[in-house]
């Protein structure tokens, strides 16, 4: 499983578009244009800043959130323990499935951590009985009890 960068190794224009991400990204026609311009830079260097994090994993996902609960569907935290040597096979499974977001590995006995989201609540114990089916390993299904809000600010 491929990991990212250091967060470390950010430079500050980095960590100022990334803080000015988490605000939301303006819907207009050029919100790249927009956003450029509250940061002082180009569109061009936002694009390619963008891009840069995304291809050196720095930033794993850069895209919309939706509430799936809110749209009638359901989502869950699932965990796993994995032997080392399989991980990558592990992952490769699991992250095969399309329901299947935020896949991380943890220094822990639950080694992998995953994030499910369903159109239908239904479709999680399947989704789970599915990769233990394929994986011959435990999933560990852990539903949000209650949510909070963590908003993530960077500083140089």
């Amino acid at each position: 499983m491929r990991r990212g960068r250091d967060v470390e190794t950010m430079d500050a224009l980095d960590r100022e578009l990334i803080n000015a991400l988490h605000g939301g990204v303006p819907i207009e026609e050029r919100p790249y244009a927009a956003i450029a311009e509250r940061l002082a830079m180009t569109e061009e260097e936002v694009i390619e800043r963008l891009r840069a994090l995304l291809e050196s994993r720095t930033l794993t996902r850069f895209g919309p959130l939706y509430d799936v609960a809110r749209l009638g569907g359901a989502f869950t935290l699932a965990a796993m323990a994995v032997p080392e040597n399989r991980f990558d096979e592990v992952a490769e499974i699991v992250n095969a499935f399309p329901e299947v977001a935020h896949n991380y590995q943890r220094e822990h006995a639950l080694n992998m951590w995953f994030v499910v989201g369903v159109e239908r609540p239904e479709r999680i114990a399947e989704i789970l009985s599915q990769i233990k089916e394929q994986t011959g390993l435990e999933v560990l299904n852990m539903p949000k009890e209650e949510e909070y809000f963590l908003e993530l600010r960077l500083t140089a």
